[in-house]
């Protein structure tokens, strides 16, 4: 935890060096494979635990809501973007987690609602989640596409995932708080792709 030894500027200016350290092309990635899933049809999963099951919940809703203009919300005919959050059905979670074991929340989903071509975005600050992991396993070997977000050395997701958003560093709550950030320029770069229409 950085900002234990920090003071407030300090931390802050880390933070900043930090943003900047992430490639660009990786960003641009996670836009481009979540547009393409809008453009055929397809669906966006996301999930995560603790901090990134927060995120992956703050992505969703912002991506499910925040790619349209105010003015569609009433107009019927206005594609919109497929996208779940399967941090989100908590007597789900519990009935699986309870029952077979917390490594099973997430695929057990999957294994009900993904279909090839749709995108499973997991995010991990240690890329070690062994219930994320699960899921991208199953979502490889079904013909999804796989999108990990990581922190730290990136973890067996960096390897597992087809396509990667990595934040070398370890601090999880710097990790999150920049893979937060990331996901709001994502949802401004999809807004005018999807909402103004400058896809």
């Amino acid at each position: 935890m950085l900002g234990a030894t920090m003071g407030a500027r300090a931390f802050l200016e880390r933070v900043g060096r930090e943003l900047l350290r992430v490639e660009e092309a990786q960003i641009q990635n996670l836009a481009d494979r979540i547009y393409d899933c809008y453009r055929r049809d397809r669906f966006v999963f996301i999930c995560g635990n603790g901090g990134s099951g927060s995120n992956a919940s703050h992505f969703c809703e912002d991506l499910g809501k925040s790619t349209l203009r105010r003015e569609d919300f009433e107009n019927d005919q206005k594609k919109r973007l497929k996208v779940l959050s399967l941090t989100d059905n908590t007597p789900y979670i519990l009935a699986w987690g309870n029952d077979e074991g917390f490594d099973r929340i997430f695929v057990e989903q999957l294994k009900n609602l993904g279909s090839s071509g749709d995108l499973l975005v997991a995010i991990s600050g240690s890329g070690n989640s062994p219930n994320v992991l699960k899921a991208v396993e199953w979502a490889n070997r079904h013909g999804l596409a796989t999108f990990g977000c990581t922190g730290f050395s990136g973890g067996k997701l960096q390897t597992l995932a087809q396509h990667n958003l990595h934040v070398p560093l370890d601090d999880m709550g710097i990790v999150e708080s920049i893979h937060l950030t990331i996901f709001h320029w994502v949802l401004d770069h999809l807004y005018a792709r999807i909402g103004l229409g400058q896809g």
